[in-house]
Parts: C-alpha cells; sequence; structure tokens
C-alpha cells in the first residue's frame, strides 16, 4: 500500500514458499519457543522463590532469561502467525515497533553478558569481598545500566531508520523486520544510516567484549594459581556456563554484522537469525541448569581457601 509516494505496509518474503517446509519450520519454532519461555520462566520463577537462589549469580541469570524471552517473542511468533494464516503482511509502525524491541533486547543482552563475566570475576578473584562489591544495589545499578547503554545504543540507527523512505518496492528479504533488508529497499540515500548501523554494532561487541576477555583473562590467571587440580575444576565450572552462551552469542552476532560474505548470503543470514532467535533462547535453561548449586557452593568455598593461602 503507499500514501503520498511511501509505503504503509511491508510483506515479510519468510524462508521459503514450499508449503512443506513451511509446516516442519512451523513445527521446529513452536517447539523450540514453548521450551524457550517454559524454560526460561522456570529460571525466572525458581530464582525468585528459592532462597538459596537469592545471589548475585542468579539475579543476573533471572534478568537474562528475561530477556531471552522477550528477544525471542518480540520476532518468533509473528512469524509462527505468518506461516499459519499466511499473512505476510505487517504494517509500518508495527515493523519498526518489532526492530525496536528486537534490537533492544539484542544489544542489552551483550551489556548483560558483560556484567555477568564482571561478576565472576569478583566472585574468583576477589571472593572475600564479593558479597560487599555485589550488593543488591549494584546488581540492581548494573542491569539499569544494561538496558540504557543498549537504548543509547539502538536509537541513532533506529532515528535514521525512521527517516527512510520506501517508494520503489514493500518486500523485506527476511522473516522479521531488520535493519538491513529494510535498508536495501528503501529509495532514500542510505549510506548514512549503514554506516551508524555498523558503527553502533561494532562499539556494542568491541565494548562487551572486551570486558568479557579482560575478566576472563583475570579469572584464568587466578585460577591457574591454584595448586589442586580439583580446585582449578570447581572454580571453572562457576564459569564454564557464562562462557559457552559468549561464545555463541558473539559468534553468530560476529558472522553475521562482522562478516562481508554473509551480508550477500541472504538465505545463509535468514538461517543464522532465525537460529539466533529460536534455538539460543532454548538453550539457556539447559547450558546455565539449576542443578549444580551445590557445586557452585562448593567452588566459592574452594577459592575462598585457595586465595588466603596464594600469595
Amino acid at each position: 500500500m503507499m500514501r503520498n509516494g511511501t509505503v504503509t505496509t511491508f510483506i515479510l518474503l519468510g524462508l521459503t514458499d514450499d508449503p512443506q517446509l513451511k509446516v516442519l519450520i512451523f513445527i521446529f519454532l513452536f517447539l523450540t519457543y514453548t521450551l524457550s519461555v517454559t524454560g526460561n520462566l522456570t529460571i525466572i520463577t525458581l530464582t525468585s522463590v528459592d532462597s538459596h537462589l537469592k545471589t548475585p549469580m542468579y539475579f543476573f541469570l533471572k534478568n537474562f532469561s528475561f530477556l531471552e524471552i522477550s528477544f525471542t517473542s518480540a520476532c518468533i511468533p509473528r512469524y509462527m502467525y505468518s506461516i499459519a494464516a499466511g499473512d505476510k503482511v505487517i504494517t509500518y509502525n508495527d515493523c519498526f515497533i518489532q526492530v525496536f524491541f528486537t534490537d533492544l533486547c539484542g544489544v542489552t543482552e551483550f551489556f548483560l553478558l558483560a556484567a555477568m563475566s564482571y561478576d565472576r570475576y569478583v566472585a574468583i578473584c576477589k571472593p572475600l569481598h564479593y558479597t560487599t562489591i555485589m550488593s543488591s544495589k549494584v546488581c540492581q545499578t548494573l542491569i539499569i545500566s544494561c538496558w540504557m547503554s543498549g537504548l543509547c545504543v539502538i536509537m541513532p540507527p533506529l532515528s535514521l531508520g525512521l527517516t527512510l523512505k520506501f517508494c520503489d518496492s514493500n518486500m523485506i528479504d527476511h522473516f522479521t523486520c531488520d535493519a538491513f533488508p529494510l535498508v536495501k529497499i528503501s529509495c532514500s540515500d542510505t549510506w548514512l544510516t549503514e554506516q551508524t548501523v555498523i558503527i553502533c554494532a561494532v562499539l556494542t561487541l568491541n565494548m562487551t567484549l572486551t570486558c568479557v576477555v579482560l575478566s576472563y583473562a583475570s579469572i584464568i590467571k587466578t585460577i591457574l594459581r591454584f595448586p589442586s587440580v580439583q580446585q582449578r575444576k570447581k572454580a571453572f565450572s562457576t564459569c564454564s556456563s557464562h562462557m559457552i552462551v559468549v561464545s555463541i552469542t558473539y559468534g553468530t552476532c560476529i558472522f553475521i554484522y562482522m562478516n562481508p560474505a554473509a551480508k550477500e548470503q541472504v538465505t545463509i543470514n535468514k538461517v543464522v537469525s532465525l537460529l539466533i532467535s529460536s534455538i539460543s533462547p532454548m538453550l539457556n535453561p539447559f547450558i546455565y541448569t539449576l542443578r549444580n548449586n551445590q557445586d557452585i557452593l562448593e567452588a566459592q568455598c574452594m577459592i575462598k581457601s585457595c586465595t588466603c593461602r596464594v600469595p
């Protein structure tokens, strides 16, 4: 639809037009989305009601689970509806609302992963001062800072995106509204918008990844000074889950935004984006299993005792 020379609706082309493949994709998304929401809600519930899980690590995990639910809910249900109803049309306003929430949750997640790595750094490198440094006020401040940082990062490119005109085509070659597919079909000069998106993505990745790398460099250096292999294993167990999530999140994002070849391979880009928004949130409850709470408590006790002995 056109209004004053500018489109008012977009058509999301999705992944495929094959009816049988659409059925398989719908079943896949239904299962992963259900598991994702159920698993992450379980984490949120348990960390809220279990007094043994009232620690900074589980406070951050609860917020991370909320982010995962929000992120996958911003795009997957809309695509499932599109497959089930055969309705590929999305209004201009709904499209940019979807861009806002997916980008906000996605960017905030990187800052939260950096905050979680700092929490692990304090727990292992400064265990005797852990409860003092990571007080509830500090944890709440870090969470608010992550959301505000995410908002500050996405506002410049989003503001520029709202000024774009779409007059030649309204076909978005994606299953969700995304920055690069929107820029691709715009009839405006998109150079500034593209550069702003890239700069914001690079800055976010570099800043947060630097914090993660520095935290884990100090963690590994501290753990390697422990005299016992068992003590080192226990210490590493408190970080393993977070390190897996960091690897998956940064790896997939770098593949999409930092790999020039990936931008040209639209199908691969869409498939990777689908995996990020469906598989990654589903894996979170399995990676951050709550059954290892006792192991973590034992590891922290070992770390404290080792820190007292290691000069």
